[in-house]
């Protein structure tokens, strides 16, 4: 089983090789996909470099349009059986793409969802009102999909990849998570079945702002906007 892994990224020169080497190191064919959002700190300079290695390929945006616009450019991109979403941070460890893939590898699942929330992990102590907040929005989006998730803003989505590139996405920035979780809940397969999400642990070790933390209080704002824009007038 191929692998894309999709990444998006913008501004990241203090952790985007490593990172890159990480997904390399971890036991599965992977397909690197890295997408520049129009990076102003030399990111986009390293990414070209990183093209010249075997089974990485990029996207570049000429202006910067954010993360959801630079999966949308990865997904159209993918080639592989599957298709894995990295942030170019070191919050999430691609040591746990094992564990992420297992439910796709055995028929199980057409979706998986890593969770912060859950499993015996370890986890950086950071932001209480964060965990709230994505608790939060978590709750709300569950309400209106019908789904039990625990983490619907988590970064780690496995989606086979003729599902996701079947899905019209319009989202550009970190509305990405509500906005793909609430067409996924509505998707139907061929024979009209609903698709199958597993969710599974995750460790994680978070950033702080000083680190380069993206997210902020609007785009909560804006994920409430989206709970109830993709769940209550769906397309």
């Amino acid at each position: 089983m191929i692998v894309s892994v999709v990444i998006p990224v913008y501004n990241e020169i203090a952790t985007l090789a490593q990172i890159v080497e990480r997904v390399r190191q971890v036991q599965v064919t992977t397909e690197i996909i890295l997408v520049d959002d129009c990076s102003t700190d030399g990111s986009r300079e390293q990414v070209q470099a990183l093209t010249q290695e075997e089974g990485i390929q990029a996207v570049f945006h000429k202006v910067n349009r954010g993360k959801g616009a630079a999966l949308r450019s990865g997904f159209t991109v993918a080639t592989g059986d599957v298709v894995l979403v990295q942030d170019a941070d070191l919050e999430y460890d691609p040591q746990d793409y094992p564990r992420l893939l297992a439910p796709i590898e055995k028929n199980e699942a057409d979706v998986v969802y890593g969770s912060r929330f859950v499993g015996g992990d370890s986890h950086r102590v950071l932001y209480f009102w964060h965990a709230v907040g994505n608790r939060a929005l978590t709750l709300l989006s569950n309400i209106l999909t019908n789904l039990n998730l625990s983490d619907m803003e988590v970064c780690y989505k496995v989606f086979r990849r003729e599902i996701i590139q079947d899905i019209e996405l319009a989202e550009d920035r970190f509305g990405f998570e509500p906005e793909v979780t609430a067409r996924l809940a509505r998707y139907r397969k061929a024979d009209g079945s609903h698709l199958r999400i597993f969710e599974v642990g995750i460790s994680y070790a978070g950033r702080t702002y000083a680190e380069g933390k993206k997210i902020g209080w609007k785009d909560g704002l804006r994920a409430l906007w989206c709970i109830a824009r993709y769940n209550l007038k769906p397309d």
